[in-house]
This record gives structure tokens, C-alpha cells and sequence, in this order.
């Protein structure tokens, strides 16, 4: 018997892809990879540790250049350290923006 109850109020759904971020106060651009999505949050598997409360500005690459990346501030939940030396960051997305509303050189 299954006695797993889901907490979270939407669906996360798994995703391998890039995302580019910017913490705020930086100027470096990073890149890492979506691990999962939701309406709500993200998962990603970053190259460094990034502290909870961080806010970061976000653009998920699209597969194919017909769709535009999705833009969007985010706050940083946690950051783990994974076993391959990456760090798995979790965020809830606090607002989607216009490609106008990121600042010249993002994505």
C-alpha cells in the first residue's frame, strides 16, 4: 500500500535543459541545468552553491529556437551539495518578465 501523500500544490515535471541565471548584485551570467519545473518552482543542478534567500533572475532555454526562454526572478529555497560536485538549488518563481524586464546581456 502506497501511504505517499503529495504536499506540493502543483505537479512537478522533470526537465533536462539549460538555464541561465544571474544572482542579483552580479553581473557574472551562469548557466546550469533544469532538473525539474513546476508552475510554482524549479529544481537546478548548478556549478556552485548559491545561499537560500538569494533572488535570482532566470531564463530557460527552449530546445528548439521557435519557442523564447522562459524569463522569470526567483528566490532560492535551499542549495545541496549533490554527489557528482554539483549543487541542486531549489527556487519558487516570484515573477514571469518580459524579455524588457532583464537588463541588457540576458539571457
Amino acid at each position: 500500500m502506497n501511504d505517499f501523500i503529495e504536499k506540493r500544490d502543483f505537479y512537478r515535471m522533470a526537465v533536462d535543459g539549460e538555464v541561465r541565471y544571474r544572482i542579483d548584485g552580479e553581473s557574472q551570467l551562469s548557466a546550469a541545468t533544469i532538473k525539474n519545473l513546476s508552475n510554482s518552482g524549479l529544481l537546478m543542478a548548478a556549478d556552485r552553491e548559491i545561499a537560500p534567500g538569494a533572488k535570482i533572475t532566470i531564463a530557460i532555454i527552449p530546445g528548439h529556437t521557435i519557442t523564447p526562454p522562459l524569463l522569470a526572478e526567483a528566490s532560492v529555497i535551499r542549495s545541496d551539495a549533490a554527489d557528482d560536485g554539483h549543487f541542486h538549488v531549489a527556487c519558487t518563481i516570484d515573477r514571469i518578465l518580459a524579455e524588457s524586464d532583464t537588463g541588457p546581456g540576458f539571457p
